[in-house]
């Protein structure tokens, strides 16, 4: 039910706060009781934040419960069950993820402005605007205001917010996973799309930020909807795998023997892959039955340098199978993922998977940026973790660029889905989407070194712009405007070539040769041209306002206060900046808000 889109919605969509409601918030909350902690339906919410955070005060989490109980009575969901247990068990994810009391308080409450009479500003009334920032970051936007446009614009307003708080994508992470797990009331064709989303934009995010733990799960339950018989032949090989767990006790007893000789301190464990992981080598192996190894994590109680030293114990132990050794703790994964993996020929001649880290990249590799809110943040562990937000960084600073929220989204979702490389140039490792060309690294080393780039070199070889770059590459991108550059600069004209636009792969290339066509456009373009572009250019700037528009009407009443004869006269002078874009947006918006 969305009712209120709260902050941010589209041109007169919120629902105005009616009088008397934030009195009425504070009375309730003044006539708040508890019931005993055992009993209370948040009493396991508070028990598993405590076990973590044992000086949490448990009691801004009850006066959240019970004014997000009383906004949803009387709402159900699909299910059937009171629409309460949502946020409750959202929070519980949340509160099993370690996340801190404020994240927990917004989960209990991130539907009620969405779905309730409850106001935003009341919610920052009663819990202060932390929280009402979370709960606004996940709250999705007005269809009946935003159209088709609303999924889109609903996910460009979470990334913008996640760049503020990253804990509004935790909180969505942990939405989705529960929507995910009670998916089955749903209609097949539902499942279906919800799952489908969910592959190409939520899982990718929870990737980024580094949470396996949730990965893991989100990642299963999107296999049991959108292949539901290779789950379950996935799921029968797992559940019957005789000798399975005896092998592995053997493997990790023999380990820890291997550990001790070599006075390294570490815990050894099976390491069990989820069902996700299996079908997707098998597939990508084209195995006719599961592929599943055996596999165990050594995680080394001491610097990185005893991971190493752990290494050696094993291949000392095991032959190792060439070619199989990765070093993620030298160079780490884009979501800066540290491991040593390596895979050797275990007991009985079989192929067992080795993974050694230290306990600070175990924690890292489970709970990635929420490792921050679990455990007691350290000054190396948290820049290292501050890293895991680079992408989220690049993703913000291209999103002003899209004026079209379908094809921010799209944008994302192509972002999300490649594969990274890392390069590097002007002596700093730069991250681009994997197929990426010295291109997309000039435009993301700066929009006029890559409008100005004329050539590059790559590992000291001069190469055409549109070769491919590989992992590790060192690159040096020539400009119009460098010296020591022995190309001739005059010999190409200033911009980029329209030809650019078929081989590069990065969104933010992309916008910004699109961009630089739309300001410099050619004589005799088209007036279609002009009002799409004119339409797109107000599009963005009212976005610069964290506004949108669902239909041209409002922009129609504008042309006409303003003397234009049309709407399409309008749109060609804000193309041709006879008037300007922000000056359109500001009436625009005092027009929409102040309509009687």
């Amino acid at each position: 039910m969305d009712v209120n889109a709260g902050n941010g919605g589209a041109l007169g969509g919120a629902l105005p706060t009616q009088p008397g409601e934030l009195p009425l918030t504070r009375r309730l909350r003044s006539l708040l009781t508890w019931p005993a902690a055992d009993n209370e339906p948040v009493g396991q919410v508070v028990r598993a934040h405590r076990n973590i955070h044992a000086g949490a005060d448990p009691a801004v989490l009850r006066r959240a419960y019970t004014i997000a109980e009383n906004m949803h009575r009387g709402q159900f969901r699909k299910s059937g069950e009171p629409f309460i247990t949502h946020p409750l068990a959202v929070a519980q994810i949340c509160a099993d993820l370690g996340m801190d009391t404020t994240t927990l308080v917004a989960a209990l409450l991130h539907d009620t402005v969405e779905d309730t009479r409850y106001t935003l500003q009341a919610l920052a009334e009663d819990f202060g605007h932390e929280v009402a920032h979370l709960v606004d970051g996940v709250t999705k936007f007005d269809k009946a205001f935003y159209g088709k446009a609303a999924e889109a614009e609903t996910i460009r307003k979470m990334i913008i917010a996640a760049g503020k708080d990253v804990r509004v994508l935790i909180i969505k992470l942990c939405d989705r996973l529960h929507n995910m797990r009670t998916l089955g009331v749903r209609s097949a064709a539902s499942r279906e799309r919800i799952a489908r989303k969910t592959q190409e934009v939520l899982v990718p995010l929870c990737d980024r930020l580094g949470i396996q733990t949730l990965k893991r799960e989100l990642d299963d339950v999107v296999l049991l909807h959108l292949e539901p018989d290779e789950h379950a032949r996935i799921a029968r090989h797992v559940h019957d795998r005789p000798g399975w767990d005896a092998y592995l006790a053997d493997v990790v007893a023999q380990t820890k023997v291997a550990m001790r000789r070599s006075r390294v301190d570490a815990e050894v464990a099976p390491r069990p892959r989820h069902l996700y992981s299996i079908w997707k080598d098998t597939v990508a192996g084209g195995h006719t039955v599961p592929y599943d190894l055996p596999r165990i994590t050594v995680v080394v109680d001491g610097p990185a340098t005893d991971c190493y030293a752990a290494l050696g114990a094993v291949h000392g132990l095991w032959r190792p199978v060439p070619g199989r050794f990765k070093d993620f703790i030298a160079s780490p994964k884009n979501n800066l993922y540290r491991s040593l993996h390596t895979t050797v020929c275990g007991p009985k001649n079989r192929t067992v998977e080795v993974l050694i880290r230290t306990v600070e990249m175990h924690r890292s590799a489970e709970y990635g940026v929420a490792a921050d809110f679990r455990f007691p943040r350290t000054g190396g562990a948290a820049a290292l973790r501050a890293g895991q937000l680079d992408w989220l960084r690049r993703v913000l600073d291209w999103e002003q660029d899209a004026a079209d929220p379908a094809q921010f989204l799209q944008s994302l979702r192509c972002d999300l889905a490649e594969a990274q490389i890392q390069v590097v140039a002007e002596g700093r490792q730069v991250v681009l989407p994997a197929g990426a060309t010295p291109v997309d690294l000039a435009y993301e080393l700066g929009a006029d070194r890559g409008d100005r780039c004329l050539a590059a070199r790559i590992n000291g070889r001069l190469v055409p712009l549109s070769s491919e770059l590989d992992e590790g590459d060192v690159v040096e991108i020539f400009t119009e405007t460098d010296e020591e550059s022995s190309l001739d600069a005059e010999v190409a004209p200033r911009g980029p070539r329209r030809e650019w636009l078929g081989f590069v792969k990065s969104p933010h290339a992309q916008m910004q040769i699109n961009r630089w066509f739309a300001d410099h456009s050619e004589p005799g373009i088209s007036i279609s041209d002009k009002v799409r572009l004119g339409r797109a250019t107000i599009g963005l700037a009212l976005r610069q306002h964290n506004r949108g528009l669902a239909s041209d009407l409002p922009l129609l009443r504008l042309s006409e206060e303003l003397g234009y004869p049309d709407l399409e006269t309008l749109l060609v002078a804000v193309f041709d900046r006879v008037i300007e874009p922000d000056a359109v947006v500001r009436q625009l918006i005092d027009l929409v808000d102040h309509r009687q």
